[in-house]
């Protein structure tokens, strides 16, 4: 047996602070506002678990969930919730696999947050035009001066 290479029995996982979450969230509510527009954030931590929440009064009721589900699929992927058609394209099994699961999010409007190189969590926007949705998820990213690694492969 190989023991060079053994795991050790308990991993060290990055999780974004209560603070952090906060900024973040607020800073999209900050841009959303500029929009004119009234969405539901969400911040989750790198496990998936809500850190923080913020709803615009008049956004939408539903978009709750979605915002929520937003943050959830782009931390516990690492990778923005927009990009999974693309991820999928050509295969149907995974694209009608990967759509039906529950919580997971197959939209824009969720990013992954990357501080330092590392993941430690996802911010979800939801209530807006899938655009709008993105920018101020964007902007609660800016707000922490976190990577926007998306936005650098595209530009």
């Amino acid at each position: 047996m190989n023991t060079q290479h053994k795991e050790p029995d308990v991993v060290t996982q990055a999780v974004i602070g209560c603070d952090a979450a906060m900024r973040a969230a607020q800073a999209a509510i900050a841009a959303a506002r500029e929009l004119g527009v009234r969405v539901n954030v969400a911040v989750c931590d790198s496990a998936g678990h809500l850190a923080a929440f913020l709803r615009m009064p008049g956004a939408f009721v539903q978009s709750i969930d979605i915002a929520i589900d937003k943050a959830h699929t782009a931390a516990g992927f690492g990778f923005p919730t927009g990009d999974w058609m693309r991820a999928v394209e050509g295969n149907e099994g995974m694209k009608l696999g990967f759509s039906a699961r529950s919580r997971l999010v197959v939209f824009g409007g969720g990013l992954p947050i990357r501080i330092d190189g590392r993941l430690v969590g996802g911010v979800g926007v939801s209530g807006a035009s899938e655009a709008q949705d993105e920018a101020c998820a964007q902007a609660a990213l800016a707000a922490l001066g976190a990577a926007d690694e998306h936005a650098q492969e595209q530009g």
